[in-house]
């Protein structure tokens, strides 16, 4: 038996389940393909992989009951960021009491997020979850779209999402090329305990070798650690016995909390910049990762791509209301070039941001160090520069507006 749907989301992560939640006041029919549930249960110690969400991405979940999901599982808050160089007088502070804020965000593990929304989507009566499912075939008509899964069962939709990360299927499938560059940096990340208190402060050092971000977690000596350095480097560092690994990271965060000490294993991440060249082709759209990646020297990327989830579900609804076909290439343009133009502007000021403080060429390291000074004592810039981080300025969705909550 074939099942007929009006929208097929081909992954079920933090961004596809952000997509389906969106779509709940309406009438569509929507399925979730998803190759993998995750565990419900939380470990002690928090998942090495978190993201760190903004205000427009609180406002997206509290907008769509997911927020307490989140807050009941674990999420630590975070009202103070400090960015230096090592070496250097260089460095930048910014906290939540001079922007009039309660606080800069949340730090929270991926599946924390995953779990919330999940929770969330399985109340849907409007959305079928097919997971554990991995599709096999996509084939797209004039007026639907056929999806095969693996198992052998069929179903059609007027419109096919790619939330399907990185790797995306999706995209592969249908031929989208890739604007990308490796950013010539591994990231590794872990879960570290450090002999000083992180006072609900994000900090993150600019190296020689590439940033080291140390982002507080719900405990307050408790850290989430995201090293990005040269790929030789990282594979030495993932080599290293612990107590060797952990002397070599405080050293390179200029101990700034004291000792540290892994209570979790290490993962090394490569670093691609990745931009679809076609956000949307006729029946099929992008969203997330699929449709683009970028250096997590800011934490923006899981930001960017629930912004696009928001963003299409806007979109949908609008064209669902006008009675129009939801698949058709020219009625998806306009979240294609919204949402391709918001990620262009990241994918930019990331780049800049990488170049920057790229190389320790004295002259080059002194600008810096006068360029930091500078916008830390300009609160008018450091003030619109964190508004716009926060998710607070920008072309934005009306899901990630403040509303009734």
């Amino acid at each position: 038996m074939i099942q007929s749907f009006d929208i097929a989301i081909v992954g079920g992560g933090m961004v596809g389940l952000t997509l389906a939640a969106a779509l709940e006041q309406t009438d569509l029919r929507v399925a979730v393909i998803e190759g993998k549930e995750p565990s419900p249960e939380l470990n002690d110690v928090p998942d090495i992989r978190v993201s760190a969400l903004n205000r427009a991405s609180e406002h997206v979940f509290k907008n769509l009951g997911i927020w307490e999901g989140i807050l009941r599982r674990r999420a630590a808050e975070y009202r103070r960021m400090e960015v230096w160089e090592k070496d250097s007088f260089s460095r930048i502070q910014f906290d939540s009491d001079s922007l009039g804020q309660p606080d800069l965000g949340h730090i929270v593990e991926n599946r924390v997020i995953q779990l919330a929304a999940l929770e969330k989507v399985r109340q849907l009566p409007n959305v079928s979850l097919l997971m554990p499912a991995r599709c096999q075939s996509l084939a797209v008509g004039e007026n639907e779209v056929w999806l095969t899964l693996e198992s052998g069962e069929s179903l059609t939709a007027k419109l096919v999402i790619g939330a399907d990360g990185s790797q995306s299927w999706v995209r592969q499938q249908q031929d989208i090329p890739l604007t990308h560059w490796d950013y010539g940096h591994h990231a590794i990340v872990a879960t570290v305990r450090t002999s000083e208190l992180h006072h609900q402060t994000a900090r993150q050092i600019f190296t020689p070798d590439g940033p080291l971000a140390f982002l507080p977690l719900s405990e307050p000596d408790l850290c989430s650690i995201v090293w990005s350095t040269e790929p030789d480097k990282a594979k030495v560092l993932m080599e290293m016995e612990h107590n060797y690994f952990c002397q070599q990271l405080s050293a390179g965060f200029d101990c700034r909390l004291g000792m540290c000490q892994l209570v979790s294993e290490r993962a090394v991440i490569p670093l691609k910049m990745r931009y679809a060249r076609d956000f949307v082709s006729e029946r099929v759209a992008l969203v997330g990762d699929a449709a683009h990646t970028i250096h997590p020297l800011a934490g923006q990327g899981v930001n960017l791509g629930l912004l696009d989830a928001a963003s299409l579900a806007q979109e949908i609804i609008g064209l669902w209301q006008q009675g129009k076909d939801i698949g058709v290439h020219k009625h998806l343009r306009p979240y294609e070039r919204w949402r391709k133009t918001e990620a262009a502007k990241m994918i930019a000021a990331m780049q800049g941001l990488k170049e920057t403080f790229d190389g320790s060429f004295p002259v080059k390291k002194l600008l810096r160090g006068v360029g930091m000074t500078v916008m830390n004592q300009l609160p008018g810039v450091k003030h619109e520069m964190m508004l716009r981080a926060l998710g607070i300025r920008g072309n934005l969705p009306e899901l990630a507006g403040p509303g009734d909550n």
